[in-house]
């Protein structure tokens, strides 16, 4: 399936690029989520014509993550959550935690930017978490996980 982009995706390609993806792919994530259209020749056409419309709203959108990673530097947040004395989890710390607490921090985090290469945290300590803003930009943060009283 050929698709143009019409914003930066990881790992596939830049804002106007045509790229052939899996139907599914394409079908199911890029076009409904705004990502792409296919590449028929009236929509090479219209992208054609609306091209710096989509460059101008690309370099907002990176100036927006480009503010946020400014905010999120060196950031650090603690959680608290039930834990044995040997330092277990009784369950774990997983992305929609680690964003509602940096939320709460006045530092808006959605739970899909948070990235946890290594699964969600199940013991007290602290941890580096990415966290992913942009397709050109991610920021490490650090949070610690401590047992309630």
């Amino acid at each position: 399936m050929q698709l143009i982009l019409l914003q930066k995706v990881v790992n596939l390609g830049g804002l106007g690029d045509t790229v052939n993806v899996k139907p599914g792919y394409g079908r199911n994530y890029l076009v409904p989520q705004g990502k792409a259209v296919p590449a028929t020749p009236a929509n090479v056409e219209m992208f054609k014509a609306r091209r710096a419309e989509f460059e101008a709203k690309a370099a907002q959108l990176l100036g927006d993550a480009s503010a946020r990673a400014a905010t999120l530097e060196d950031a650090s947040v603690t959680i608290k959550a039930n834990a044995s004395t040997e330092g277990k989890l009784f369950g774990s710390v997983g992305p929609r935690d680690i964003a509602e607490a940096f939320t709460a921090a006045g530092k808006p985090v959605g739970k899909n930017e948070v990235i946890m290469p290594e699964g969600p945290i199940r013991r007290i300590g602290e941890f580096e978490v990415i966290i992913h803003l942009h397709a050109d930009i991610e920021r490490t943060v650090k949070v610690e996980v401590v047992a309630e009283d």
